[in-house]
Formats: C-alpha cells, sequence, structure tokens
C-alpha cells in the first residue's frame, strides 16, 4: 500500500536534497566581502526613514481574509462543475445551498464595512 506512494517520497527527498546542496554551495563558495554601503537596507532607490517595523492597521488582515474566505470556497465550485450532469437535482439543491451560506457571509462582510477601503 505505501508502496505506491514510493516515487512521490523519492521526489520530495531529492528535491530537498538539491534544494539544500545549492544552498550550501552558494554559501561555501559565493564571494563574501561585506562593506557597510551593502549592509544598509535599501527600498525602491530610496533610503529608509524611520523604524523598520511599523503598526499596520487590522483592516488590511481583514481585507487579506476576506479574500482568502472567498477565494478558496470558489475553488470548490470547480469539482462542481466537473460532475454537474452526473448529480443531478441533488447536486443543484446542494450547490444553491452553499452559493446561499457563501452570500450570507458576504453580506455579513459588507453590513460590518468590512470591505470598505478608507
Amino acid at each position: 500500500m505505501l508502496v505506491e506512494y514510493l516515487p512521490i517520497a523519492i521526489l520530495l527527498v531529492l528535491a530537498t536534497g538539491l534544494a539544500v546542496l545549492v544552498v550550501v554551495l552558494g554559501h561555501a563558495f559565493g564571494p563574501k566581502r561585506p562593506t557597510q554601503r551593502k549592509s544598509t537596507p535599501y527600498e525602491s532607490g530610496m533610503v529608509p526613514i524611520g523604524p523598520g517595523q511599523r503598526r499596520v492597521p487590522v483592516h488590511f488582515y481583514m481585507i487579506a481574509m476576506l479574500f482568502i474566505l472567498f477565494d478558496i470556497e470558489v475553488i470548490f465550485l470547480l469539482p462542481f462543475a466537473v460532475v454537474f450532469r452526473k448529480l443531478g437535482w441533488f447536486g443543484i439543491i446542494e450547490i444553491f445551498i452553499f452559493i446561499v451560506i457563501l452570500l450570507v457571509g458576504y453580506v455579513y462582510a459588507w453590513k460590518k464595512g468590512a470591505l470598505e477601503w478608507e
């Protein structure tokens, strides 16, 4: 039974081993000439101002979580679309219930103002 998973295990071991080997070789043989200029933070050609870590409003996290939530729920519609004709009325009723639950969550988030960008 586990013999069927042997090719996947071999692939994972080889990929992990190759990744570790490349990182170790790069670290061992790569150039090591640190200077003060190379050690300074750099972003978009501008010298950074202020601390490196700033407080981010919770609203950004809410938008990200809602995006992930609705994105994953849309992915659940793909298997339904593949076997749509085989399911008949039972499948149609089930997917209708699923979409209604999604709409209830969407309307709740909308009414709470989670989708407002200020």
